[in-house]
C-alpha cells in the first residue's frame, strides 16, 4: 500500500495512538500486573463476529507493538476483504501484558474503522453502474479525521475535503455574509491559488444560475428534491458542460441509486462517517505452551 492509502506511520496517527493509550492504560493495567507473570507468552484470535468489510489491520499492529517490539502479527486477511462472522482476522502473539493491556484499544479502532468501511462499501454497491463517485465529508469524530478517511477508502469511496486549506467551498454562510453567490465567487477567483476549483454550494436554481454566471468550477446542490437536482444537471451539462456537480444533503443509502440516475459526478454524505455502526470483534487469549500460566498463589 502506498502512504497515502496507509497512514499508520504518520505523525497525526501517531498523535492518536499516544492519546488513545493514554486513556486506556496510562497509570498501567493493575489486574494483569496483579496475576500474570512478566515472562507468561500468549496468542490471541481476533475474530470477526458479522459479516463486514475489514479495515484497521495495520493499526491493531501498531498498538499491540507499542507494548513490547516482539509482538507479532499474523493477518488471516487484507483491508477492504468481506469477512463472515467466525472469521479469524488476525492472530496476536507475543507477552501475554501486552496483548491484555492492548486488546481494547486495538479493538476500538478496528471495530470503528471496519464500520466505516462496511457502510461506505453499501453506498457505493448501491450506485454501481452509474458514473459517480461516492465521498465523505468533514463530519467526523475530532481527532479521527485521517483513519476515518482512510476506511472510507477502504470501502471503495473517496475522500473530500481534508481540512479547511483542501479546497474552495463556498457555503450558505458564506454567502449569507458577503451577501451574494456573485460576489462571494469573484473574491474567491481573485484571491484563490490557481490550483484550487472554486465550488458553490447552492440551495436552488435561482442560486445555480448565479453561480454558473459568476464562472464557478463546481457546484454542489444541497438538499435538491430528485426532479429539481435532474433539472439542475441539465442546465449545467448545456451551460458549462465541464463544471463538476455534486449531490449532498439527504444522501442516505435509500436514497443513493435515484441520486446517481440524475446525472451528477459526486455525492457527498456524512453519514458513512458520523452514523456508522462499530463491527463487532472479540479477542480470543490463549496461554503458549513452556511458559508460566500464571502467578502462584503467594
Amino acid at each position: 500500500m502506498s502512504v497515502y492509502s496507509a497512514p499508520w506511520y504518520t505523525p497525526a496517527v501517531q498523535r492518536i495512538l499516544d492519546l488513545a493509550l493514554e486513556e486506556d492504560v496510562g497509570r498501567g493495567d493493575v489486574t494483569t500486573a496483579s496475576v500474570i507473570e512478566e515472562t507468561q507468552e500468549a496468542e490471541a484470535d481476533i475474530i470477526a463476529n458479522e459479516r463486514a468489510v475489514v479495515c484497521g489491520l495495520g493499526i491493531v499492529e501498531a498498538v499491540f507493538t507499542r507494548f513490547d517490539w516482539r509482538t507479532r502479527l499474523r493477518m488471516k486477511v487484507a483491508d477492504g476483504d468481506p469477512v463472515q462472522p467466525g472469521t479469524v482476522v488476525s492472530t496476536v502473539r507475543g507477552p501475554a501484558a501486552a496483548l491484555l493491556a492492548g486488546e481494547r484499544t486495538a479493538l476500538n479502532f478496528l471495530q470503528r474503522m471496519s464500520g466505516i468501511a462496511t457502510v461506505t462499501q453499501a453506498y457505493v454497491a448501491a450506485a454501481e453502474g452509474a458514473k459517480v463517485r461516492v465521498t465523505d465529508t468533514r463530519k467526523t469524530t475530532p481527532g479521527l479525521r485521517a483513519l476515518e478517511k482512510y476506511a472510507v477508502r477502504i470501502g471503495g469511496g473517496a475522500n473530500h475535503r481534508s481540512d479547511l486549506a483542501s479546497g474552495i467551498l463556498i457555503k450558505d454562510n458564506h454567502i449569507a455574509l458577503v451577501g451574494s453567490v456573485r460576489e462571494a465567487v469573484r473574491r474567491a477567483r481573485a484571491a484563490a491559488p490557481h490550483t484550487l476549483r472554486v465550488v458553490v454550494e447552492v440551495d436552488n436554481l435561482s442560486q445555480l444560475d448565479e453561480a454558473l454566471e459568476a464562472g464557478a468550477e463546481g457546484v454542489l446542490l444541497d438538499n435538491f428534491q430528485l426532479r429539481e437536482m435532474a433539472e439542475a444537471v441539465q442546465r449545467i451539462r448545456d451551460r458549462r458542460p465541464q463544471t463538476i456537480i455534486e449531490a449532498s444533503g439527504g444522501a442516505t443509502l435509500d436514497r443513493i441509486r435515484e441520486i446517481s440516475k440524475t446525472g451528477v459526478d459526486v455525492i457527498s454524505t456524512g453519514a458513512i462517517t458520523h452514523s456508522a455502526r462499530a463491527v463487532n470483534y472479540s479477542c480470543d487469549i490463549r496461554p503458549v505452551e513452556g511458559t508460566p500460566p500464571a502467578r502462584p498463589t503467594r
